[in-house]
């Protein structure tokens, strides 16, 4: 079995593919490889999109003191 492309790389190549065939297209209302390729493209974002708003919904909070935390050891090493 194979290894699965990131979502990233898997978006980027669409957005290529779709581009180019979108230049190369004179009709692309009617052309039905470059619609479902766009449905794909689409179908990615919107995947991404809700994986990043429910991982920032489960955060809740807690974003605000790690980010704190963050700046803090920032500072540290800087002191001593």
């Amino acid at each position: 079995m194979s290894k699965k492309t990131p979502a990233k790389a898997d978006e980027a190549r669409l957005k290529t593919k779709v581009r180019a065939k979108l230049a190369a297209t004179e009709n692309p209302e009617g052309d039905a490889a470059l619609r479902s390729l766009h449905k794909r493209l689409k179908r990615i974002q919107r995947k991404r999109r809700r994986l990043e708003a429910r991982k920032r919904h489960a955060m809740g909070k807690k974003k605000a003191g790690a980010e704190a935390k963050a700046e803090a050891k920032a500072e540290a090493p800087a002191e001593a």
